[in-house]
């Protein structure tokens, strides 16, 4: 079967990014779905959130339930686009999903800049993950906003290939290879506590759709010799914003569902009224019908 991210079927590769790129949205604008109780989509509330994510590979919805803290807004918001199964982890609430906020000094969460103020740097979610355990969805619900700042920029993944792939296809190559990125193991005070887990940066799945795992972190990740000149024209490419990088900041109520779009986020101020809470909730699935 004709693939889009063969190498050598320049032919399956045009038409592909011939339709990708006349239908990629240039706006944030062009995401957007509003919704009522994200708990209980409508058909076409529902309809319009599995389109923008089968055309940009993710949506924003804005709802109604503004700062209701009910985890189950996520939870069964997911369940209704094909997300079923929860990447817990040892971060995670035992629920599987994760409460995005400042953490307090001296706590386990305080050392991991999600639960800082701290800006993130360009990542796919899960980049650290066995192939196994590959995240492929990615959900992000609003109960408060910072006082200031914590803007996301957003740049779905099939572009950022294919922009690296009209500049030079070796790039590709590189990026494909199993052991392309690698990123150490952790330590703790009873030995490692996760192995050391190298991978490529593109991958195709079974289903022949595209996987992205990438960071842009200096620290804590080795990058093969053979993959340096990609890395950093991937780097340049993200560095500043492409005619498809999208931005904007959720607010209460609002949350971003996607298949694990490459994204940052910016530095942000909490207030005494205003203290940033998002949960996150990290699937083995795509957004699907």
């Amino acid at each position: 079967m004709a693939s889009p991210f063969d190498l050598d079927d320049v032919a399956a590769y045009g038409r592909w990014r011939q339709r990708k790129l006349d239908t990629a949205p240039r706006r944030i604008e062009d995401i957007v779905v509003r919704i009522g109780d994200p708990r209980q989509l409508g058909a076409g509330e529902r309809s319009r959130l599995i389109e923008r994510c089968a055309v940009a590979n993710m949506a924003v919805y804005v709802g109604a339930t503004g700062r209701d803290p009910d985890k189950e807004i996520p939870r069964r918001l997911g369940a209704q686009l094909g997300l079923r199964t929860l990447d817990s982890h040892w971060l995670t609430d035992d629920d599987g999903i994760s409460p995005l906020s400042v953490m307090a000094a001296g706590s386990t969460r305080a050392d991991f800049i999600p639960y800082t103020n701290k800006a993130i740097k360009w990542h796919t979610d899960g980049y650290y993950n066995p192939p196994q355990r590959a995240v492929r969805g990615l959900l992000l619900h609003c109960v408060e906003s910072a006082e200031s700042g914590g803007e996301n920029q957003l740049l779905d993944q099939d572009i950022a290939y294919i922009l690296l792939r009209d500049e030079n296809p070796d790039f590709i190559r590189a990026l494909m290879a199993p052991d392309a990125m690698t990123i150490p193991a952790r330590q703790d005070e009873s030995g490692v506590a996760r192995p050391e887990q190298p991978g490529p940066v593109f991958a195709v799945d079974a289903d022949g759709f595209l996987l992205m795992r990438y960071t842009a972190r200096a620290v804590n990740v080795v990058w093969h010799d053979a993959a340096v000149a990609a890395r950093e024209a991937l780097a340049r490419l993200l560095a500043a914003p492409t005619p498809w990088t999208l931005r904007g900041r959720l607010e209460p109520g609002m949350g971003l569902v996607s298949n694990n779009v490459l994204h940052d986020r910016a530095a942000f101020a909490d207030s005494p009224e205003r203290r940033r809470l998002l949960y996150r909730a990290r699937y083995y699935e795509r957004v699907t019908d």
